[in-house]
């Protein structure tokens, strides 16, 4: 494969390289890449704003995450922010440091997966930055989106009795990454080439994750407005503490509610781990975890790919998880700590 060092076209030059294709598709941009700032006018909605960053060796190995892959993936984890306040993602801002390992065509790689992203949720790429970095690969994205006046949905507005809800399944991406880097470790230790047993569907948790646009496009149509929302990036039981808290209510729970891929069940079997353990502590699933009144229970119900697992309590009863068998354990959060 050719390889252009990045030194050869310069700054300014790579920045035109990575953007030549760059395409506008919403009338809220004004002005795009290209300029000291981006022009952005959402016409009277409101604006909702987040930043995420991934950093090589805390947030991916490149030893085993495509660049394509990547360059998808970060766009999807921080548009599910935008998401997971019941507003429409419009454009994101993306940086990136890089170290010289990388060449122009490992950057061509990455940026495919990133406009493939913006392609498939109408979202336009409208700024950022480049620079060095002394190591390993750093990835800072703004995602920008609107929402109706007022109908932003945050993590403190959950009501007792309200039903606790997540969309898709869980517990995925915890074992599609148990099984690469188990792969990993093997290939290190006896170079051995990389064994996932058609394991395709865990393994594409992790590296090619959805955000739910499908999901808020069915709150619109069907005029439900969550109570409180977020999504599922630090495993449920540590998100569902968090809404807890910032409500000041309590929950219950249920194991039997909980929606499990057969695929993801099976292979937790094969490694003899509890399904339900990864489903409430394993990370990166991007799933929506909402809450909503009891009016609103027929029409989530009718949603094959919604779930209603639980309800909200007065803050004193706990929070609480009843196992198949009836027996109850407080949640704990036992999810990824990223600063530890």
């Amino acid at each position: 494969m050719e390889r252009t060092e990045i030194s050869t076209l310069g700054e300014f030059g790579l920045i035109d390289h990575l953007t030549k294709n760059n395409e506008t598709r919403n009338a809220s941009t004004i002005l795009s890449v290209g300029d000291d700032a981006a022009v952005i006018d959402h016409f009277g909605r409101q604006t909702v704003i987040s930043t995420d960053l991934l950093v090589e060796g805390i947030h991916f190995d490149m030893m085993y995450t495509p660049l394509k892959h990547l360059g998808y993936k970060a766009v999807v984890v921080n548009i599910s922010d935008i998401y997971a306040m019941n507003a429409t993602p419009t454009q994101i801002v993306l940086s990136i440091a890089i170290s010289n390992k990388f060449s122009v065509e490992a950057l061509d790689e990455f940026y495919e997966g990133v406009y493939f992203a913006c392609e498939k949720y109408g979202v336009d790429l409208v700024g950022g930055d480049t620079t060095s970095s002394q190591r390993g690969f750093v990835i800072s994205i703004t995602a920008i989106g609107e929402v109706a006046p007022d109908s932003y949905v945050k993590r403190d507005g959950a009501k007792v009795n309200d039903l606790i809800c997540v969309s898709g399944d869980l517990g995925g991406a915890f074992l599609g990454l148990t099984i690469l880097e188990r792969e990993k470790k093997i290939f290190e230790e006896t170079g051995a080439q990389p064994d996932l047993e058609d394991r395709a569907y865990i393994v594409g948790r992790l590296l090619k994750p959805e955000a739910r646009k499908d999901v808020i496009d069915y709150f619109a149509e069907h005029n439900i407005v969550p109570t409180s929302m977020m999504d599922i990036s630090d495993g449920l039981s540590s998100d569902m503490l968090h809404i807890c808290k910032q409500s000041n209510v309590g929950c219950v729970l249920y194991e039997d509610k909980l929606p499990l891929n057969e695929d993801s069940k099976d292979f937790a079997y094969k490694l003899e781990l509890d399904p339900t353990a990864c489903a409430l502590s394993g990370g990166e699933d991007y799933e929506l975890l909402f809450t909503i009144a009891q009016a609103d229970h027929d029409i989530i119900a009718k949603n094959n790919g919604l779930s209603i697992i639980g309800y909200i309590t007065e803050a004193g009863e706990g929070k609480t998880f009843i196992t198949r068998g009836g027996n109850k354990h407080e949640l704990v959060a036992q999810g990824w700590n990223h600063l530890k």
